[in-house]
């Protein structure tokens, strides 16, 4: 008889035990559900374009807040759009960035050196024009 108590008392201990860490962890679960909710979710996107000497330009751009993050020979570099100039152009006061008809081009405004160019490759056509 004082076994089946003290093994009735032992699993009435877990199981309240156990009942309230459950509370817990639901609560903590709720507070991460509300945290994930505030988040604004911006219109990003991700380019890679790779130049005729083999270097990567990583761009990404968001729409949203109109900025331009760059990557470049391991650094990295964060530009605003400008209005005023043709296209899709971002600059901050060292560099500049455009993509102009896919022409793009990545610079260093006060040296006027071209870190990176890249032109879009036309298509090529595979259908024959007869001449008479």
């Amino acid at each position: 008889m004082k076994n089946m108590f003290r093994i009735i008392l032992l699993i009435s201990a877990f199981v309240l035990t156990a009942c309230k860490n459950q509370a817990k962890e639901e609560e903590i679960n709720l507070q991460n559900v509300t945290n994930t909710e505030t988040v604004t979710h911006d219109k990003i996107v991700k380019n890679v374009f790779t130049d005729d000497y083999g270097d990567k330009l990583d761009i990404t751009v968001n729409e949203t807040k109109n900025t331009v993050i760059i990557r470049h020979d391991g650094k990295s570099y964060e530009m605003k759009k400008n209005d005023e100039l043709p296209e899709y152009t971002a600059t901050n006061p060292d560099y500049q960035y455009s993509d102009i008809r896919g022409e793009v081009t990545f610079l260093r405004k006060g040296y006027n050196i071209v870190l990176f160019h890249h032109k879009k490759e036309k298509p090529v056509s595979h259908t024959k024009m007869a001449s008479y």
